[in-house]
This record gives structure tokens, sequence and C-alpha cells, in this order.
């Protein structure tokens, strides 16, 4: 099946101030800075890689932190909720956790037969800690405050809002091999079996919701994960015969990707798995020093002396 859609890649979010994005995600929820970069099209701003020891695709949140931004707003035509996947019984070390470090969250609840705790990010991000029906055997990233028993695994799933979910769940079936696993009120859980973990797209029905706005805590894009160019390209043909307009394929670096707006809105990426994050970088030292795209290095002076330290 390696030319199937194999789940999430990453999925990239927009956050305010660098600094309390990096010590929420790296001391708070206890993930991995795998990739400093910038962006490409801002290199004054950085592009943050947070995953798993070696950002496995399925585990990778990327941030854009643009201080002073607007604070954004939940909404149709958008993924409102991140959903990772964390160990049995791992939910009350959270719980104190996050009364520690004053996160704001809601009480544990139930959907589709499993446990979750939902909490907002530093900039109203909303993400939920999922305990799933089979246990998550991915190898988790741990620090000296969270342990494997308690550290998140990756993604569990996304959660899209629409309007109307027909169009977008069409691109999910039929041209990303997923299926409809269950429906509970609006909420329609889709699957893809081409992978064990990460697989998982809720769509959510609100005919009467108002189009959110992405701005400061709002997700800016997902990308669902491809073998190769090879097969990346050949999903272009595919989005270009629906009529929908799609880009060139653009390196990233770390993989290659193309972008495309699903019909419901949404900002959908598809990317690679090659080359990875230790082309730059060995596996021990990722994330430890600023790496720029081969475009920016004339100017890496200035562009570090404009970006915000971390420590």
């Amino acid at each position: 099946m390696n030319d199937t859609i194999k789940g999430i890649h990453h999925i990239t979010a927009i956050a305010g101030n660098a600094k309390k994005n990096y010590d929420f995600y790296t001391r708070v929820l206890g993930l991995r800075l795998v990739k400093k970069t910038v962006n490409f099209d801002d290199p004054h701003t950085y592009h943050f890689y947070y995953g798993d020891k070696v950002g496995t695709p399925g585990t990778i949140l990327t941030f854009f932190p643009w201080e002073g931004i607007t604070t954004g707003r939940r909404g149709a035509r958008q993924v409102t909720e991140i959903g990772y996947s964390v160990p049995e019984g791992s939910l009350d070390f959270w719980l104190k956790r996050f009364d520690d470090n004053n996160v704001i969250y809601n009480k544990p609840a139930e959907k589709f037969g499993e446990q979750y705790l939902s909490f907002l990010d530093p900039d109203g991000l909303k993400i939920e800690l999922t305990v799933p029906k089979n246990a998550d055997k991915r190898e988790p990233w741990t620090t000296s405050e969270v342990s494997a028993d308690n550290a998140t695994r990756g993604f569990h799933h996304i959660t899209i809002t629409s309007n109307k979910i027909e169009a977008t769940a069409k691109i999910l079936t039929d041209v990303f091999g997923y299926k409809l696993l269950e429906q509970h009120v609006n909420r329609y859980r889709f699957i893809t079996d081409a992978v064990d973990n990460a697989a998982i797209v809720d769509l959510v029905e609100i005919p009467a919701e108002i189009a959110g706005h992405v701005a400061g805590g709002s997700v800016h894009h997902v990308a669902f994960r491809v073998e190769s160019e090879e097969v990346l390209m050949q999903y272009r043909e595919k989005i270009v015969n629906l009529g929908l307009h799609i880009t060139e394929k653009i390196d990233r670096n770390y993989f290659y990707s193309l972008y495309f707006r699903e019909p419901g809105g949404v900002l959908f990426e598809l990317a690679t798995e090659n080359p990875g994050f230790a082309t730059d970088e060995t596996v021990e030292q990722l994330g430890s020093g600023l790496k720029l795209p081969a475009q920016y290095e004339s100017i890496r002076g200035e562009i570090e002396e404009s970006l915000p330290k971390l420590s």
C-alpha cells in the first residue's frame, strides 16, 4: 500500500509569543523540539517543529509564532481540534500538571467509547488528549517531568468543522482512501487502514456555524502523509482532475509538499516521508541549532539578531 495516504503527516498552527510557545510544548507537554528554522516566506519568523525523537510523521506539530498577532476564532471551514494519543491511566497526571501550570482545561469526557481531556495552549489552540481503544505502541519522547507512562504518542485525530461535510468527506473517501467508521449525532469519524496511528479525521457538521478566523491559536493547515515524491505527484494529478487548484511541488527541506484547499475551505497539504529531519543535524542534535533555507544563509546574522531569544 505504498501509493496510499498514510494518515496525518504534520499539523501547522499559528502562535503569538515564541518563547511561551516553546516553553509550553517542550516543558509542559514534554515534546521534543525537532527542528528550529524560519518561515520560508517570512524569514524573520521562527518555524518550530515539535515531535518525537526523530520527528516521525504523525507526531509533528509545527508553529509560526508571530508576536502580537490577533487571536483567531474557531468556527466552520477550519481544523478546530487536534487530538493526541496518551496511555491508559495518564489523564490524572495531566489534570494535575495542567493545574500546576495554570492550563485551561475541561473535565474528562468520552466520545466514540474513548476517554479524552481537552485543554487550551497559551494562544487558545484547542487540543485533546485521547486514550485510544487500542493501546498506542509508538515510542514516546520523554523528559524529566513527563515519563513514558504519561507521555503523548503522537496524533490520534484531527477535527474539521463544516457547515456541510459532504464535499470534504468525498475528498477523504474517494481521493485519500478513508472510510466512515462511525457517527454520533453530527460528528462523523473517518479512518484509514493504511497506518495504525494518526489515522483519524473527524468531521463535525454545524449548518449555522459562522466561518472561523485563522490567526493566533488557530490551525493553519493539516498535512497528509505520502511515501515518496512519485506518489505525491500521482495525487497532484488526482486533485487537478477534480478541478481543484493545487500548487506545484515545493521543497520544504525536510519533505516535499503540495497544497490545495479542499471544498470545505480547509487548507490541505500532502507531504512526503523523505528526506526527514536528520539531513542537516544528527538525531542527537535535532532542534539544537537554527537551520535556514539556503536562500537565507547570506543574511543569517540579520535573521538571528531579529529572532526572539528562547532562553
